[in-house]
């Protein structure tokens, strides 16, 4: 998987339980994977169509650092389906800890909202290089 994001917890991020609110959580790992989907499929014009079941598997606490990693586990022709993980990382052991998995599907749309060809070069190439988006 490719690390596509950072962050940290921050007190702002915490609910009530004293963990980091689920729903922080799902907007950065929509932000990453949305950044990683159109910079893979060379457009900004991607929308989130669907977000798979998250798992949380472990709490995250306020000073956490958190990386999001995501790859690419379809490709069609309009739409771009990615694994993503949220792992907690140790600062002091430099190890890290699966903390949360989905997956989420993102659609390429025209000016009016509706789906519209990923390049093809992007589709039958299934890497991110200049070269795909100079001519996908």
């Amino acid at each position: 998987m490719k690390l596509i994001n950072k962050k940290i917890c921050m007190g702002k991020d915490i609910g009530i339980h004293g963990n980091m609110f689920g729903g922080i959580l799902m907007a950065w790992i929509d932000e990453a994977a949305a950044a990683f989907a159109t910079e893979y499929c060379c457009t900004p014009n991607m929308v989130t169509l669907r977000v798979g079941e998250l798992i949380f598997k472990k709490p995250i606490k306020s000073g956490n650092h958190i990386r999001i990693y995501g790859d690419v586990t379809h490709m069609g022709k309009t739409s771009i389906t990615l694994n993503i993980e949220v792992r907690k990382y140790n600062l002091y052991s430099g190890e890290d800890t699966v903390v949360c998995v989905t997956s989420i599907t993102f659609v390429r749309i025209d000016d009016d909202g509706n789906p519209t060809p990923i390049g093809e070069t992007v589709r039958n190439k299934h890497t991110l290089s200049t070269e795909a988006c100079a001519t996908g």
